[in-house]
């Protein structure tokens, strides 16, 4: 029968008739294009079928005609599992709230741990969280995920060296590690100052200790640049050297930088978009605005959907697009000089002390190549090459403080 399961679903009847004429009156239905089906005798006199619900009204009218008793013994189909339904309407109800408040309590924020941080910073931490959403009661779909937060409270922290966020079902647990408050220096034993690096001596101060360098001198790491064995050969006394020497050094960068560079802006104009996300369908329900950008670039969160201690395999999407402009900049090779050499002492200032002074630039090397121009350049650099070296005296010595 041609869509017999479709119509089946419509609602159907097992029938039991009984009587004289139960062949009669089923060759009657058949006459008048009744559908019936699984036609079984169960009696000498009983017979049994399925039928459409829609196809009583010619049953009923059949009956009017055959000496038959006719019986619904079972009622099937959507329309009979809808009326049931109705009647546990109050049951079926009363289950999907309870249901969904499991679903909202267990993405809830039950609590927040904060370990590894001092009272003062653990205090500070808890108001920037609130202010991120992130506080007792909340819900997790609107806050950002782990890594966003870590990120966040990171920049909001200068005294913090790295702080951990991990979410384990309603509790979010945030492990912090302070940064060292450098401890006051102890009094050191005695010691000598030699050159960590190569270099050409240009200045020096010396507050203790025997300097036994020049200026011009031209040094190696590992020489020795101030001794702390002072006083006579025969009466040697120790002391912990100390002074600044002051040295010309050296820093080597190599920089490329395209002829033709293209980059994006953005305009501000975005649009944004939430869905609920079953396996892999993303069913929409909110930012339906068609997006018209010719350039864009897309950003998606998802946060998922917990019940009690599991986690379901449904997430909330959250999608920003936002619009982009394509800009182009061609250099020429002056312009691409200039911005390389500007690239170049950047990378050097972030590599040498702070307390470190660049003196001169020199280019090495210059070359455009298959759209680019490379630099390679050098950089004196006046810094302080002193390093601490203890000594260990080879006999019982006399320490001056």
């Amino acid at each position: 029968m041609k869509n017999l399961w479709f119509h089946k679903l419509s609602g159907h009847l097992t029938v039991k008739i009984e009587g004289k004429g139960m062949e009669r009156f089923i060759n009657q239905l058949t006459r008048d294009k009744v559908q019936i089906w699984n036609v079984k005798r169960v009696e000498p006199n009983a017979v049994t079928f399925q039928m459409f619900i829609k196809d009583v009204p010619f049953l009923r009218q059949a009956v009017h005609y055959h000496q038959v008793k006719v019986r619904f013994i079972k009622k099937a189909g959507f329309p009979f599992y809808l009326k049931r339904l109705k009647k546990n309407a109050g049951f079926l109800l009363g289950a999907v709230i309870a249901l969904f408040i499991v679903l909202l309590l267990s993405n809830m924020i039950w609590k927040i741990e904060i370990k590894g941080a001092s009272p003062e910073v653990e205090y500070k931490i808890t108001n920037q969280l609130k202010q991120l959403g992130v506080r007792k009661g909340g819900f997790q779909f609107f806050i950002d995920d782990p890594e966003t937060i870590q990120r966040k409270l990171s920049n909001m922290n200068e005294d913090i060296t790295w702080i951990g966020v991990e979410l384990k079902g309603t509790t979010y647990h945030f492990q912090v590690v302070e940064k060292e408050q450098p401890e006051p220096q102890e009094k050191k034993g005695p010691q000598h100052l030699v050159a960590k690096k190569e270099a050409v001596i240009v200045d020096y101060f010396v507050e203790k200790g025997q300097p036994v360098i020049s200026v011009h001198d031209f040094v190696k790491p590992g020489q020795l640049l101030v001794s702390g064995i002072i006083g006579k050969e025969d009466e040697p006394q120790y002391v912990s050297a100390k002074g600044e020497i002051f040295g010309k050094t050296w820093y080597d960068t190599e920089v490329e930088v395209q002829l033709h560079n293209q980059f994006e802006l953005m305009t501000g104009n975005e649009v944004r978009r939430t869905a609920i996300k079953i396996g892999h369908l993303s069913i929409p329900i909110w930012g339906f605005k068609k997006v018209q950008y010719q350039n864009k670039q897309q950003e998606q969160d998802e946060t998922a959907i917990k019940f009690l201690k599991w986690t379901l395999p449904i997430a909330i999407e959250k999608t920003t697009i936002r619009e982009v402009e394509i800009h182009e900049k061609a250099y020429n090779e002056e312009e691409a000089k200039q911005l390389a050499l500007s690239i170049a002492k950047k990378n050097v200032i972030e590599s040498i002390p702070k307390d470190a002074k660049i003196v001169e630039e020199k280019v090495l090397h210059e070359k455009v190549e298959n759209g680019k121009l490379k630099l390679l350049v050098t950089y004196d650099v006046i810094e302080n090459i002193a390093k601490e070296e203890p000594i260990i005296p080879q006999e019982e010595p006399i320490i001056q403080n």
